[in-house]
């Protein structure tokens, strides 16, 4: 049949990953329009009702491999290829991440499959689904089919947003047979690999420094400004390459991708790089002193000014109104 099996990514509470929720919410609605349901794949020992759970996202069915352990991509490869195979699925979904690239590509291999990476949006084209993907530095969008069974499409991160529609799955135990080489690997200790304190990815409300802060002293200025808003820092490549602040981080093509309810971009030029990492934010401000800065051709709101002036008081002004 036509359907879209979706790995679900999970911490060690049990705790689904929001790429992940997205990733079947859109498998569902897309499994509808080509007559199909929407499955996911939970790997360990996760509860009943938090599998179950994944059916409020739209998953029709949560098939829980127990034996297969989170955080290593060989044996979710094996158990997501046995659940392709046997149900006859179309497509494999990913909501990004560097495990769910990482599967899917393993995935690929193993079942001589189609891929196609840092997706942004699918769609139905006569009655098949064809994934959106951004070519030549983000400036052009082509449309990617799938000629074969299964189609692999790996999105990039905050690609789809979660949505709660109500109801629950059907939790369908299976036993994985592991291949010789999937047991080669031992999960010492899962952690955040970037050493980041805040993960970027999650927030609602990001200041994101350039190099316009002029020194890494700059950032004190954007904590202060993200605290007073509840919010993260984020940075440019350029300042976490000179030392200035972590590439935890670090936003952009090879740094993270975010989509906050704000961006507040401070002395951030907004070089393609930097664009394909925040683009999807919903309201962008930028504060630049240069009114030629790329940043300002797609920002919601541009301030030409004095970082260094403009944010101590935007800072200020915040606590104020708070206070009051």
């Amino acid at each position: 049949m036509a359907g879209i099996l979706v790995y679900a990514l999970h911490d060690d509470e049990g705790n689904f990953n929001k790429n992940s929720l997205g990733a079947i919410s859109e498998a569902a609605k897309l499994a509808g329009e080509v007559g199909g349901d929407a499955a996911a794949l939970v790997v360990g020992d996760i509860a009943d009702d938090a599998c179950a759970s994944l059916g409020n996202y739209g998953a029709a069915k949560v098939y829980r491999a127990k034996s297969v352990p989170e955080g290593l991509a060989q044996p979710i490869v094996d158990a997501m290829a046995k659940v392709i195979q046997d149900n006859g699925l179309s497509y494999a979904l990913f909501g990004g991440g560097l495990l769910g690239f990482e599967i899917g590509a393993g995935l690929t291999a193993r079942l001589n499959a189609g891929v196609t990476m840092e997706v942004t949006a699918v769609k139905v084209q006569d009655g098949k689904l064809v994934a959106e993907r951004p070519i030549l530095q983000d400036s052009q969008i082509a449309d990617v089919g799938y000629v074969g069974e299964p189609g692999i499409i790996i999105s990039r991160l905050n690609a789809f947003d979660a949505k709660e529609s109500g109801g629950s799955a059907e939790v369908i135990d299976i036993e994985v047979e592991l291949s010789a080489w999937s047991t080669k690997a031992t999960m010492v200790q899962r952690g955040e690999q970037r050493g980041a304190d805040v993960n970027i990815e999650d927030a609602d409300i990001l200041v994101g420094g350039g190099r316009g802060l002029g020194a890494a002293e700059g950032f004190k200025m954007c904590e202060e400004l993200a605290d007073s808003m509840g919010g993260a820092v984020a940075a440019t490549r350029a300042v976490v390459d000179a030392g200035w602040y972590p590439y935890a981080a670090q936003i952009g093509q090879t740094g993270k991708t975010v989509a906050p309810k704000l961006y507040l971009a401070a002395g951030v030029s907004g070089a393609i790089q930097h664009k394909v990492g925040m683009q999807n934010s919903e309201n962008i401000l930028a504060i630049n002193k240069d009114p030629n800065a790329p940043i300002f051709e797609f920002s919601d709101l541009g301030v030409v000014g004095d970082l260094h002036k403009i944010v101590p008081k935007l800072t200020e002004a915040i606590k104020a109104k708070k206070g009051g």
